[in-house]
């Protein structure tokens, strides 16, 4: 049996914008797809009957370098303390398994701005094509500063 590979990234970042503002926005998967890849996700969606009211929810999207389909699920919500965690339904391009999880937290003395923060831990089949796993990680190493520049924007 081949062993699993764990890589964990936990990213954080200053928002400029209230923490109901932002929760807005980022309590939507189909949203936060959108922003985080831009034109490298495409086709996002919810599937069945899912939406950003509704959890669990299912949605898909399909990655643009490789034709991957990635079928997630917002599978937990908290919106008192704005918290919305995520999780893979199939392994996809060498990612067994992925769990997320974002969360959004006022600054005490500074109610305009949000503190942002994301955990994410992928599971990596043994043989997985490393190259594509590591342009999936590249990726995501970004994510949070697009969230950020997408409120600097508005």
């Amino acid at each position: 049996m081949a062993i699993q590979r764990k890589h964990t990234m936990y990213d954080s970042t200053i928002i400029d914008a209230d923490p109901g503002t932002v929760w807005a926005v980022v309590r939507d998967a189909l949203r936060v797809v959108s922003i985080v890849s831009g034109p490298a996700a495409q086709d996002v969606h919810w599937v069945g009957d899912g939406s950003a009211e509704r959890v669990p929810s299912l949605y898909n999207f399909t990655l643009a370098f490789s034709g991957g389909l990635v079928q997630q699920e917002v599978s937990g919500r908290d919106e008192v303390e704005r918290a919305q965690s995520y999780r893979s339904i199939e392994p996809t391009m060498g990612v067994q398994r992925y769990l997320g999880a974002i969360r959004v937290r006022e600054i005490t003395n500074d109610p305009h701005r949000s503190f942002f923060d994301w955990t994410r831990e992928l599971t990596i089949a043994e043989d997985a094509d490393t190259e594509v796993v590591e342009t999936i990680i590249a990726m995501m190493a970004k994510q949070t500063d697009a969230i950020r520049d997408f409120f600097a924007q508005r």
